[in-house]
């Protein structure tokens, strides 16, 4: 943090939350500590937003007033998480600007910068419970390596220690037939009586009580324990090579680097950290590498006055996380969202006259008025006829080049697509992979609702770029008002890797620069819904019908249908086996008894099958 000589008068709150504890400093702009308070755990994926929100009024009930607030919190990976901070803070301290972030960039921050040349990139190596890479450059650009958490990551962490070791010590007893010494320390720490009880303990135990048994690791490989020198000797080595791949996505081979040391398991092993500084100085000649000195929620403090000094609230840019140099993701690069505006309000938000009463109107006049605005909506998409055929034509070809059709969508408009693609491959017996539904917020998102995710085209854009769109893949963004920021944003990504795109929408007074505008656009007007805004009804009604006409008419054009006959079937169950048998009966002119047989023969394959009784 920069020291100024003399407060300006200005003071600076900085707030870090973690997995045990939320510790908040209040200091001048000088760099003095002027009041300290720590209150409970602020991990923001334990965290509703009505909680994050009482968190955030404990400290300000305890604290003064700042200039400015740093929020950094254990879990906030995503835009939208870092706007829920920035929404939870407005709510506690409107009118007061605010850098929202996670503990790992305040714990960088807080990072004395070394004396002497300037540094190309800084990168923190944090190790404690678990383990994480996160480093900047000069340009502001981030980049991450680790923090995946104990199952799919979390190397070199002290859970990862203790893991292994567990792992060890049995593995030698049953090789070895003697239960070696690090066992023996493992029991004890654990107040178990024989090896066998460790099978009941570890499926009860948490991250943080395996993570508890790198202590017992240390102290072993402090007296010489083989087991326990290996098991340190190669998280070190992890460590240093995750430190040195984090900082070659920043900086070239060569550049100065400053490497900050982190977390319980390097600040509180010294030797362990020196261990690590050696195998970075040999993986990045010139390294500079050093311990944090100072609790990491300092860099919080400093973040909060960057932001006087900047005069406006900060949000990180977010990092496509791939491989090679780290770059921002495409949707960093849109305007601020909507990208698309509307002349007026959209039909889908508009009230509908003819259910104006529909709390009060008789039960069959309701259900005959929802089926009366049904019946208007194939009329409607005739009118879009030729576009549609336009979007059949890209499929097709798409698939006929290799190339995969991929649905994305929000809420209702996601789930349809998602369902569309789920419903190609036992029908056509499509490649899963070729046709893709897409839904913000994810898995979860199907079956319930994901708060805010609809709201970032960031988010959009990393799902189209970590499925690998290319060149040959048509992209096709559903939203029933046409200005959901998600959706544009995986249109902008697929724009930029030269993908076709197309925009289906029900609002035909949407304004699209030319820049950001699809290879075709479908905005056909389905007029209000019976119930104001619920897009579910005919919005729904008529994306399901334009995605039932997209896939099934690529897949005829492709060759998988012969006449009115799915000859590319899947028949993975008995009515459908059936189903297969009288395709074949049919297009073969044989008896089902024959038909059936030559499906059992060709693997239930039907152009196989009738190949055969061709043959024949």
């Amino acid at each position: 943090m920069t020291s100024l000589k003399l407060s300006d008068g200005r003071h600076f709150l900085g707030i870090e939350g973690g997995g045990t504890r939320t510790v908040a400093l209040l200091a001048d702009s000088a760099g003095r500590l002027l009041d300290r308070f720590e209150t409970g755990p602020a991990n923001l994926r334990l965290l509703s937003d009505v909680q994050l929100v009482e968190r955030l009024q404990e400290v300000k009930q305890a604290l003064s007033t700042a200039a400015a607030v740093g929020i950094g919190l254990a879990g906030a990976r995503t835009a939208e998480d870092r706007a829920r901070i920035l929404r939870a803070a407005a709510a506690v301290w409107p009118g007061i600007p605010c850098h929202a972030t996670n503990d790992l960039e305040t714990a960088l921050t807080a990072a004395r910068v070394p004396a002497g040349p300037a540094v190309a990139a800084r990168v923190l190596i944090l190790s404690g419970t678990g383990s994480c890479c996160y480093g900047q450059d000069q340009r502001g650009r981030s980049a991450k390596v680790g923090g995946w958490g104990q199952i799919l990551g979390d190397k070199g962490s002290g859970f990862e220690i203790g893991l292994r070791a567990l792992k060890a010590v049995v593995y030698d007893f049953d090789r070895d037939g003697v239960w070696p010494k690090l066992g023996g320390r493992v029991l004890h720490a654990l107040q178990l009586n024989e090896p066998e009880e460790l099978v009941g303990w570890v499926q009860g135990a948490d991250k943080a009580s395996i993570a508890r048994l790198a202590v017992e690791v240390f102290a072993a490989a402090s007296q010489g324990d083989r087991i326990a020198r290996d098991i340190l000797a190669g998280a070190a080595a992890t460590l240093a090579a995750d430190g040195a791949a984090c900082a070659a996505r920043l900086a070239r081979r060569g550049a100065r680097i400053q490497f900050v040391l982190a977390g319980s398991v390097l600040l509180q092993q010294p030797g362990f950290a020196r261990r690590v500084a050696t195998a970075l100085k040999q993986a990045w000649p010139g390294a500079v590498v050093a311990p944090l000195e100072r609790p990491s929620v300092w860099g919080a403090v400093e973040l909060a006055r960057r932001v006087v000094v900047a005069g406006r609230t900060a949000v990180p840019v977010a990092v496509a996380r791939t491989g090679g140099k780290a770059r921002p993701s495409v949707a960093s690069s849109l305007p601020d969202w909507p990208v698309a505006e509307a002349v007026r309000l959209s039909p889908t938000e508009q009230r509908n006259p003819a259910s104006a009463q529909l709390d009060k109107m008789p039960l069959t006049q309701a259900i005959e008025l929802m089926l009366a605005e049904d019946a208007r909506i194939p009329e409607v998409l005739l009118a879009e006829r030729k576009k549609i055929a336009c979007v059949v034509t890209l499929v097709a070809e798409a698939f006929k080049n290799g190339g995969r059709l991929f649905y994305a969508g929000a809420g209702t408009s996601g789930r349809l697509g998602v369902l569309d693609a789920s419903e190609c491959p036992p029908t056509f017996r499509s490649d899963p992979q070729m046709v893709q539904g897409i839904i913000a917020g994810g898995q979860g998102a199907l079956w319930r609702s994901v708060e805010g995710a609809e709201d970032d085209p960031d988010a959009g854009a990393r799902a189209l770029e970590f499925r690998g769109v290319t060149h040959r893949d048509v992209v096709v963004g559903i939203a029933a008002s046409g200005r959901t920021p998600f959706v544009w944003g995986a249109l902008a990504a697929a724009r930029q890797a030269g993908a076709r795109t197309v925009l289906v929408a029900f609002n035909p007074s949407l304004k699209i620069p030319r820049r950001l505008r699809p290879d075709v656009t479908i905005t056909p007007n389905v007029g209000p819904e019976i119930l104001t805004g619920s897009t579910r009804l005919k919005a729904g009604t008529a994306t399901k019908l334009l995605l039932n006409i997209f896939t099934t008419l690529a897949m005829v054009r492709i060759g998988k249908v012969v006449g009115n006959l799915m000859v590319d079937l899947n028949p993975s169950n008995v009515k459908l086996q059936d189903r297969a048998a009288r395709i074949v009966q049919e297009l073969q002119g044989v008896d089902y008894a024959a038909a059936r047989a030559a499906l059992e023969a060709s693997g239930w394959v039907i152009q196989r099958a009738l190949v055969r009784l061709r043959a024949r």
